[in-house]
């Protein structure tokens, strides 16, 4: 069993109520105008959620992964998209605070733990999803500098007016094998020869920018290599287990907040001249997903506790991940059956969770790909 500490109790009481004052009256315009919220951002900068797993020397808190996975799960209750602007920001952050210098921590960490910019990561490309190693975006060092051709796709937090660093994976040259080699690089916003493609048109998230990179003969220095030659999939593989535990707390909090909705609602209506919360058929919708959130907030408090202990937690965070967005997908359908009509418009919660929760069974490995290192866990 998972006992919270007093001030995890305390973390997640305040986070519960900025979300509800700061981000529930704005929630329908962010989604309908794609809108992002830099007021938010910068309020959640000052009460120091951004950076709270990170170290204070560069602007963190100081904190732990279960508390930041409590906060994403209490933002992602009220909204998904919202909480993912910090989750994606901490990808970014990760990549950087494990594997970048001491110059490259100070000068690109610092300011998307303390909010003045937001982190992004390039992975994903048109050909190359779940198959990243099959990327075609190609860095070629020459002299002092690297010249970055190719392009990117489905990138989170890409083309906002703070959008600080974005760290971008690419073919470096190949192994003897004949595999690519590929590394990451730190890219500064403004770098000539990067520039931003349209912004994606989501069905959920869409308060969470997501557009495309491109690079054509674009030059950083030397230095901006993030950590070792070659390295770049070896430090992107050890950071998304961390990543699939929070994409699971986004799950958890879309759960908790469609239950919470539906329960509201059965109180609130009535047919045939009865209240909606006697009737046994929403009774048991409420009941499976009381049940889902329970076993998710165990799973993910797990796997987020052997993170912090030191433990091998990679195959609780994909059942986790796995889990979570595929009940956060469903109890968001039973909330729009529990709603009805209502259900449907964009003006309630219900509606917007719902893309919101579709999105989280694709990003950091679909439900297949959790399927398949589950498996392989089980069968070594």
């Amino acid at each position: 069993m998972i006992v919270l500490t007093e001030e995890q109790e305390m973390i997640r009481k305040m986070v519960r109520e900025f979300a509800e004052e700061e981000v529930a009256p704005i929630s329908e315009k962010l989604w309908e105008h794609q809108d992002f919220p830099y007021e938010f951002w910068r309020k959640a900068g000052e009460l120091g959620l951004i950076g709270l797993p990170y170290d204070e020397k560069y602007g963190g808190s100081g904190g732990d992964w279960l508390s930041f996975a409590i906060v994403l799960e209490e933002l992602a209750r009220v909204d998904c998209a919202v909480a993912n602007s910090i989750m994606a920001n901490s990808s970014a952050a990760s990549l950087i605070s494990n594997f970048g210098s001491e110059q490259q921590k100070e000068q690109y960490l610092r300011p998307i733990l303390t909010a003045e910019k937001i982190g992004a990561i390039g992975l994903t490309e048109a050909n190359a999803g779940s198959d990243a190693s099959s990327i075609k975006t190609q860095a070629v060092l020459d002299g002092d500098e690297w010249v970055i051709n190719g392009s990117k796709i489905f990138i989170s937090n890409s083309d906002n007016d703070i959008t600080g660093p974005v760290v971008i994976a690419a073919v470096t040259g190949k192994k003897e094998n004949g595999k690519n080699e590929i590394s990451n690089f730190i890219v500064p916003q403004g770098t000539p020869g990067f520039t931003y493609g349209r912004k994606l048109n989501k069905i959920g998230w869409r308060a969470s920018s997501t557009g495309e990179l491109f690079f054509e003969q674009c030059r950083i220095p030397k230095e901006n290599l993030l950590g070792e030659r070659g390295a770049g999939m070896r430090q992107t593989l050890s950071t998304i287990g961390t990543g699939r535990i929070l994409i699971a707390s986004l799950g958890l909090g879309i759960i908790q907040g469609s239950l919470d909705r539906s329960i509201a609602y059965l109180h609130e209506r009535t047919a045939f001249g009865k209240p909606l919360s006697d009737y046994q058929a929403l009774q048991f919708k409420i009941a499976d997903m009381a049940t889902h959130a329970h076993a998710a907030r165990l799973m993910i408090y797990q796997a987020a506790s052997l993170r912090d202990a030191g433990q091998p937690f990679e195959q609780e965070s994909s059942m986790a991940k796995l889990f979570t967005t595929e009940k956060a997908m469903e109890a968001a359908h039973q909330a729009i059956q529990i709603h009805g009509g209502y259900g449907i418009m964009s003006e309630y919660a219900v509606s917007r969770a719902f893309g919101d929760a579709k999105v989280l069974e694709i990003v950091e490995g679909t439900s297949e790909i959790q399927r398949m290192i589950i498996s392989r866990y089980l069968l070594k």
